[in-house]
C-alpha cells in the first residue's frame, strides 16, 4: 500500500503551496483506507464523513448514473460533502481497480482548513469550477 509521505503530498495541487512540516502534520493526521474495485467507495445523496486523497489507482466519477470523470493518484474527493451544509455527497466514486487512499473525518478536515485558509481557497475555486 502507498503511504501519504511529504513527497507524495507535495505532488497533490490542492496542497500547493504548504510547507513540509505542514504537510508532515497532515501526512500524520491521514488514515490509510483502500476502496475495492467496483464497490462504491461514496454514493451520491448520501452522508458523507471523509475527504480523500487517492494515492495508487483510478476510480469513476458519476452523477445521476452518468460518468461525468475520472480521478488518479493526486486526485481528491469528499470536499464538497464536508462543505455542504447537509453532508450528503453529491457523486458517486467507482474504484475500477483498488483505490489506496488517504483520508480524515469531517472534523479534521475542518480544523485543518481553519488552519490552512490558502488550501480553503484552492478548495472554493475547484468547487465553482466543479460547479460550472
Amino acid at each position: 500500500m502507498a503511504h501519504a509521505t511529504v513527497g507524495v503530498l507535495q505532488k497533490v495541487p490542492l496542497l500547493a503551496g504548504l510547507d513540509a512540516k505542514e504537510l508532515g502534520s497532515l501526512a500524520a493526521a491521514l488514515r490509510q483506507r483502500t476502496f475495492a474495485a467496483g464497490q462504491p467507495a461514496v454514493e451520491e445523496g448520501r452522508g458523507g464523513a471523509g475527504f480523500f486523497i487517492v494515492l495508487a489507482g483510478s476510480c469513476t466519477v458519476s452523477i445521476a448514473g452518468e460518468r461525468v470523470n475520472r480521478l488518479g493518484p493526486g486526485d481528491y474527493f469528499g470536499e464538497m460533502a464536508l462543505l455542504a451544509e447537509d453532508g450528503l455527497r453529491t457523486a458517486t466514486i467507482t474504484p475500477d481497480e483498488d483505490l489506496e487512499c488517504v483520508g480524515m473525518a469531517s472534523w479534521e478536515f475542518k480544523a485543518f482548513l481553519e488552519e490552512h485558509p490558502d488550501v480553503a481557497w484552492r478548495i472554493l475555486q475547484t468547487v465553482a469550477q466543479r460547479a460550472r
